[in-house]
């Protein structure tokens, strides 16, 4: 290029006076413009200069070859002077590859005899539409002659998208109409469009309502019998319309006939007075028998013991729901003082669990009853006790499978801020996995849930087996040290058998819903004890030589020595603490209503036993999740959580009174560990040709987070489709034994604890192999076992279950051998012995 430049240079001033070009430097007649690469086609730029001996583009600081231009030039017959054009393409695949701090850009560089002209810079750009709005525009009412303002960002896209209305309303990015008219009502749509592509928004549904207004009075009719006389009004000045208020007030007044006009005689009201008495009498009568027979018969039904409040107590407590209109089982009597003789109390509005009916508590008994579990291999049999017969449950105590009466902890109350009240409900059945594991070991996981145990090879004796299970029971708060603010993080987790007898400790995962990002928690293992109080086993900050916590964000891979029930708790040190929660909402159509159509929505802890909890009571009610579950903060600073329903096409949709917000106390949320929060939302279509239906759920905490669940869903029965499980949903296995369940072979297991248990000159010990894979903390408790890498690469086992990543394993070693002399390997052997190792865990 500086040879062609050259030989222009040179050549110029001939050929300038040649062609009487003398003083005059390049001036150009066009100029490069802005363009934009539409999907893969190519772009030219084009420049035009007088006089000019030569044109060359130059793009992005670099010269574009010759061979890229395409160029003509002629005179101008007006003032001889020359005029030379050039052209060049652009493709995609260039911009694609430019990576520069600004846009891809062009200029071009015209010479004549006296110098060189510099045109203007072109920019090139990709062009493109996002398919989602920044913001759609959403639905409204107003009153007649109010404002209507319907916002709408489009989509992100270059060049900027432009937006108009589907009713062609004057207006850029928003859609004003200043007095409303009944004709306005109806959807409205955003579209926004570019070169590229037009996309359209979600369609906002515009009411227009009309309050409603009374007429004049009518004339007062003629005095009756009873000496009352009435007059009458209609709400049709003007009649409510689109869901307009009703006219306050009465449309019918009655009063007293005065100024002579009675004319009813003294005896005669008199009469009325007396049989009105009368009747009043016997009805009293006639109820006070009816409500002494169906006490007798009540006690002689139930027996004298339901009389005993000692037994009622151990068992549960009594409770009622009262609510406040027939057709909303959710709203709560707002005026009906609380009874704090009762565990739980609710204030309105409120969202709460299905509530306990009759044919439940008879056909269920509170806990399910667990089988024997048998250990092989030596004398020693976990026993359990069984329930009782359901029926029988309100008479007395029903123990559960550890022996410790039900109720010993129900009748605890919150004292603090952070501890909940205790809820009455019937528990679930109890997620358990067994397996019989021996020398060799395995890996033992209960499907969906986040929960899993590893038993190192030669964890168990040779010769000798065990039925070892795993069970998962949602435990209460409140079986929490009761002056204490901890709550649970996780589930608690029981493995055995109870006589389980291991050479070296197993890995248990456990996943937890605590937020701990920040330093707002004191997260820590505990284990239940047999007289069912909850001791500390490790704090997951601190030092331990008894056991060893590996907290990750959603997950804890623990270290443990003895069988038991564990669970992770914890203890907010200030308001910023927060739990994760995962919400969901679900839908399915009224059995009861061909035009009714229901919406669940949950608030779980983030943990995938909790939701899929949730997943499997839907699939059996035939409900749908209707939008991807999101995840929200929830802070411990005593504020509630609201659940409302927005953007509800009035015209197509109406939904019951009084329910569109709902609410969770900051209590049932803090500690929902126990069961999951639902809340309901019954709405009812006014035709069946309304098969579509589309709101938004906000689930926020005042002072808090805010989630928006988008719900646009078909209706229509036949439509339906299956519950999302988790991708292991289907899974049917829930153990591995032996080489199957681990990632690391054996023989390269072995050889690693070989060479790291043991320290050398070069520090290539378990505390460097620690190091390098990201777990050195609290190495006092590797210290004490008896072959420390051996527990560390268990710990890794349970990290890494998943993934099955050996790549961070093999790059660990290598980082490790860096260390030692080149002619030995990380493992003690040759390089090509340890390629091959390598090879092996890759």
């Amino acid at each position: 290029m500086k040879a062609i430049i050259s030989f222009y240079s040179l050549g110029a001033r001939g050929e300038a006076l040649q062609h009487g070009q003398s003083g005059t430097l390049p001036h150009f007649l066009e100029e490069p413009v802005d363009a934009y690469i539409v999907k893969s086609n190519p772009i030219k730029l084009r420049c035009q200069a007088r006089p000019a001996l030569q044109i060359f583009f130059k793009c992005n600081g670099e010269w574009v070859h010759q061979s890229q231009h395409m160029s003509q030039e002629h005179t101008d017959l007006g003032t001889g002077l020359k005029i030379r054009e050039v052209m060049i393409n652009v493709s995609r695949q260039q911009v694609e590859d430019f990576h520069g701090p600004e846009d891809y850009w062009c200029l071009c560089v015209a010479w004549s005899h006296l110098g060189t002209s510099k045109s203007r810079k072109a920019t090139v750009r990709i062009a493109y539409l996002r398919k989602n709005f920044e913001q759609d525009p959403q639905g409204t009412e107003v009153p007649l002659n109010g404002m209507i303002v319907l916002h709408c960002r489009p989509p992100e896209g270059v060049p900027v998208a432009e937006v108009e209305w589907l009713k062609n309303e004057e207006g850029d990015h928003n859609l004003i109409i200043s007095e409303a008219r009944l004709s306005d009502s109806g959807n409205y749509t955003c579209v926004a469009s570019n070169i590229v592509a037009k996309r359209r928004s979600a369609t906002a549904t515009v009411v227009v309502y009309v309050d409603g207004g009374w007429g004049e009075w009518s004339e007062w009719s003629p005095c009756s019998s009873d000496c009352e006389r009435q007059r009458s009004r209609e709400c049709t000045a003007p009649e409510p319309k689109h869901g307009g208020r009703l006219c306050d007030g009465v449309a019918l007044a009655t009063e007293n006939c005065t100024g002579g006009l009675c004319t009813q005689s003294v005896e005669n009201s008199s009469d009325v007075a007396l049989y009105s008495g009368l009747a009043a009498g016997v009805v009293t009568v006639v109820l006070l028998i009816i409500a002494v027979t169906l006490y007798r018969r009540s006690q002689s039904e139930y027996g004298v013991d339901v009389i005993d409040s000692s037994a009622l107590t151990g068992g549960f407590q009594s409770f009622s729901f009262k609510t406040s209109r027939q057709a909303n089982p959710l709203l709560i009597n707002s005026s009906m003082q609380p009874d704090l003789t009762v565990s739980r109390t609710y204030t309105s509005p409120m969202c709460f669990q299905d509530s306990i009916d009759k044919e439940l508590m008879a056909e269920r008994s509170l806990l399910d009853p667990l089988p024997d579990l048998k250990v092989k291999g030596v004398a020693e049999r976990a026993e359990y006790h069984v329930m009782s017969h359901p029926q029988t449950f309100p008479r007395g105590l029903a123990p559960d499978y550890r022996g410790v009466a039900v109720g010993t902890t129900l009748s605890r109350r919150s004292k603090n801020l952070f501890t909940p009240q205790v809820s009455l409900i019937p528990s679930r059945p109890h997620h358990k996995a067994t397996a019989v594991f021996g020398h060799a070991g395995g890996r033992l996981v209960v499907p969906n849930t986040g929960i899993s145990l590893l038993v190192p090879h030669g964890g168990i004796a040779e010769d000798t087996t065990w039925e070892t299970y795993m069970i998962i029971n949602q435990e209460d708060s409140s079986t929490l040290c009761e002056d204490g603010p901890e709550i649970f993080l996780s589930p608690a987790v029981t493995y055995g058998p109870p006589g389980l007898d291991l050479s070296c400790p197993i890995a248990m995962t456990i996943a937890h819903c605590g937020e701990v990002a920040a330093d707002n928690w004191t997260i820590r293992l505990k284990r239940q004890t047999q007289d069912n109080k909850w001791e500390e086993v490790m704090s997951v900050d601190e030092e331990s030589t008894s056991c060893y916590c590996l907290l990750e964000a959603q997950r804890c891979h623990v270290l443990l020595e003895h069988p038991g029930r564990y669970a992770l708790v914890g203890e907010p040190l200030n308001q910023e603490a927060a739990k994760r929660l995962r919400l969901a909402v679900f839908g399915s159509p009224d059995t009861s209503n061909s035009l009714g159509f229901s919406l669940r929505v949950y608030c779980v802890d983030d943990t995938p036993h909790a939701f899929q909890e949730v997943a499997v009571g839907e699939r059996s009610r035939g409900g749908r999740l209707l939008e991807e579950p999101k995840m929200m903060l929830f802070r411990g600073n005593t504020f509630s959580l609201q659940v409302s329903i927005q953007d509800v096409p009035q015209l197509l949709w109406s939904i019951k009174p009084f329910t569109t917000c709902q609410e969770f106390s900051f209590s049932q949320v803090w500690a929902s560990n126990q069961h999951p929060l639902q809340c309901a939302f019954s709405l009812e279509r006014y035709s069946h040709s309304s098969s579509q239906l589309s709101c938004k759920i906000s689930v926020r905490q005042v002072k808090g987070e805010e989630q928006i669940l988008q719900v646009y869903t078909s209706v229509v029965e036949n439509e339906k489709g299956v519950v999302p499980f988790f991708t292991q949903s289907d899974c049917t296995i829930t153990s591995q034994t032996g080489s199957r369940a681990f990632k690391i072979p054996l023989s390269i297991r072995q050889r690693i604890s070989a060479t790291f248990d043991t320290a050398n000159a070069k520090g290539k010990d378990w505390q460097l192999l620690a190091q390098k894979l990201h777990i050195d903390r609290n190495l006092c408790y590797f210290a004490c076992q008896e072959s420390p890498s051996s527990v560390i690469l268990s710990l890794w086992e349970a990290q890494h279950q998943d993934s099955g990543d050996l790549d961070s394993l093999a790059s660990a070693l290598e980082e490790i051998g860096k260390v030692q002399s080149p002619r030995t390997g990380t493992l003690g052997c040759s390089r090509d012995e340890q390629d091959s190792e390598f090879t092996k865990l890759g």
